[in-house]
């Protein structure tokens, strides 16, 4: 008989049990009510409910979905909520389980999202921040505007910083070396400082020494060469504007007959060539033994050395090596030689000159000349940090930079940099260096951030100062 009740009190045990586990799984909190709020940055969805529920939060792409399950909850108050939002589509609720509720926010475009809980009265909130473009545009002087741009695509957000400047409103542009000088690097900010420039950004590719990898006149003077017909910005003494590519000529007529071509300006001397150093590479040429030197001054040679030749104020020293120095070696001191460099009739015309490229707007269009320049798949390919400048069809100038390889901006292919100068409303732009180089100054202020995470040393800078400064 004990063993019969004993075993009845067990059955009524497990049955009280297993009626409490199904009171404990069946839920207990009900979404009431949907309500929702939008503003041009946010869509916010408010579920009412009768109890603050646990809730799992999942993000699901292609396409964009947010996904919320409430565990415990079932829904009373309608199963859709179609949205008029150029972001948000529409809410879903659907038991995914007994005791799962799941609510389904179907997206038009990225977005970043914030669930939460508030009680008194219970809410299950969502907001859907919309990643709209944000724009900033301020007046740096009368006659320059500067502009931060976050503009949203569908591959990532990209930053940009747009200077617009206004040449008739007192305002030039012009190329600024490093140092003052080829060798040597030095910050884009310490470069605008020096030249009391209002802004500033970078500007030419460059060797590790300082050389410049392009074009560059300053003052007239031919400071670096081309080794290929590439892209340059040149700027006539009235302050017109170039873009275009440009070649460089050079040769030495010697007291023979005899014409060498030359190789190339104010960068190392290498094997059979002919390279013309003047004042703006360093104080002497910093050249190996292999060679000879010829220092001319007033069209006269004054000096011959091995290497390493003073370079002398006003003049230069024409450094050969190999087939190069045999045709040089009728040279003496006292001889006449001239020295011819071109870039074109027109480009000879001009003041400064500052090469990079590709070209990236022609006429209005996008043209690109990356293959023609031959431009390496480090600068041709992929999204990075780049640097542009721009003609405005108003005669305005724009300098602009766009941050990449960062959380915050993915930076732009040059198709895409291409594309947004043409936006922004060039007729003609071009490239400038790029990558951990791309850097705008504004009054004495990096205001983009480098992908390097801080200021690079580059090779030469383009500042905008005002036309007094320039004078």
């Amino acid at each position: 008989m004990a063993t019969y009740l004993r075993r009845c009190l067990t059955i009524v045990l497990l049955i009280l049990l297993l009626l409490h586990n199904t009171v404990l799984a069946a839920p207990n909190t009900v979404v009431s009510k949907i309500r929702t709020s939008q503003t041009a940055a946010t869509v916010r969805i408010v579920l009412d409910v009768s109890e603050i529920p646990e809730y799992k939060v999942m993000t699901l792409e292609n396409p964009n979905r947010l996904v919320i399950d409430i565990a415990g909850a079932v829904n009373k108050a309608g199963a859709q909520y179609v949205f008029t939002d150029p972001a948000v589509d529409k809410l879903r609720l659907a038991q995914s389980s007994p005791d799962t509720l799941r609510a389904v926010v179907d997206l038009k475009s990225v977005y970043q999202y914030k669930v939460f809980t508030l009680k008194n009265p219970n809410r299950l909130i969502i907001d859907i921040v919309k990643q709209v473009d944000q724009k900033v545009v301020e007046e740096v002087q009368p006659g320059i505007t500067y502009t931060s741009w976050l503009k949203y695509g569908a591959n990532g957000p990209v930053w940009a910083y747009i200077l617009d400047i206004d040449p008739k409103a007192g305002f030039a542009v012009k190329p600024t070396l490093s140092n003052s000088v080829i060798q040597g690097l030095e910050p884009v900010l310490a470069m605008a400082e020096r030249e009391r420039a209002i802004a500033a950004v970078n500007g030419s590719y460059f060797g590790l020494d300082g050389s410049i990898i392009g074009l560059l006149k300053i003052d007239g003077e031919i400071v670096s060469t081309p080794e290929l017909p590439r892209t340059a910005l040149g700027i006539m003494p009235d302050g017109k504007i170039l873009i275009d590519q440009v070649h460089y000529e050079g040769n030495v007529e010697l007291p023979n007959g005899q014409t060498v071509q030359i190789s190339a300006v104010n960068r190392e001397r290498g094997e059979n060539e002919l390279v013309l150093y003047n004042g703006l590479y360093a104080s002497s040429t910093r050249s190996n033994n292999y060679g000879m030197e010829y220092v001319v001054v007033s069209g006269k040679v004054t000096a011959v050395n091995s290497s390493n030749s003073q370079i002398p104020e006003g003049g230069v020293v024409l450094s050969a090596h190999g087939e190069e120095a045999k045709v040089l070696s009728c040279l003496q001191v006292g001889d006449a030689v001239k020295i011819n460099q071109t870039v074109g009739p027109v480009w000879d015309k001009t003041l400064y000159a500052l090469g990079a490229g590709p070209t990236l707007v022609k006429n209005g269009s996008v043209f690109l000349t990356t293959k023609l320049e031959e431009f390496p798949p480090d600068i041709a390919v992929g999204r990075a940090p780049r640097t542009a400048v721009g003609l405005k069809a108003d005669g305005n100038i724009l300098a602009v930079v766009v941050d990449g390889r960062q959380e915050h901006s993915i930076g732009m292919s040059l198709l895409e940099l291409a594309l947004f100068m043409q936006e922004l409303g060039a007729t003609d732009a071009m490239n400038l260096d790029g990558g951990g180089s791309s850097e705008m100054v504004i009054k004495g202020k990096v205001v983009n951030k480098p992908s390097d995470g801080r200021e690079r040393r580059v090779g030469d800078a383009l500042t905008i100062i005002s036309s007094r400064v320039a004078n």
